[in-house]
């Protein structure tokens, strides 16, 4: 079980670290559209939706870490005032809807993801790059989503004061 939660938190960790470098791109790509545009009077027809499409995986491949960090926004009214178990119980109840909704996510977007590969989906702009490979990103990234959430359940489980939380009530 250890094993797994490493492998899991470790490969999203990776992923969050190649996603944030990969953000770095933008900054050099609208650059040199903005110079482009306004010192030379030539805009590009790819600077703008290169870096769009930079936006998309960064934001998808990010995610799961940042679950594991509890980055996440959350609606935290009731969770705040919880303590032992009954936080514990509320933060297993979160984690098992995130993988929940998460599972769901990745089912229905998989067949997009193929879909768009058979059909050789194209952005249909004037650039028109092939950005069917960018939607199989969306089913990993609800797939690691998925797997994340289910390891924050099994920390949460293996948590040393659970133990104690579970005992103290049969004694109480």
């Amino acid at each position: 079980m250890t094993f797994f939660c490493t492998i899991i938190t470790g490969t999203n960790r990776v992923l969050f670290v190649l996603a944030a470098a990969i953000i770095f791109s933008v900054v050099p790509m609208l650059l040199y559209e903005v110079v482009a545009r306004y010192v030379f009077d030539a805009p590009t027809v790819w600077a703008m939706e290169a870096s769009t499409l930079v936006f998309g995986p960064h934001f998808m491949l990010a995610g799961p870490y940042l679950l594991h960090l509890k980055y996440h926004v959350a609606v935290d009214i009731l969770s705040a005032n919880l303590t032992g178990w009954k936080r514990r119980a509320a933060e297993i109840f979160a984690n098992t809807v995130i993988a929940a909704f998460a599972a769901l996510l990745a089912a229905v977007s998989w067949p997009l993801a193929t879909s768009s590969y058979g059909m050789a989906e194209t952005s249909f702009s004037a650039w028109n790059p092939s950005i069917w490979w960018l939607k199989f990103i969306v089913p990993f990234a609800f797939v690691m989503l998925c797997a994340q959430a289910i390891v924050e359940i099994i920390n949460v489980v293996r948590q040393p004061d659970a133990q104690n939380d579970v005992q103290k009530e049969h004694s109480a």
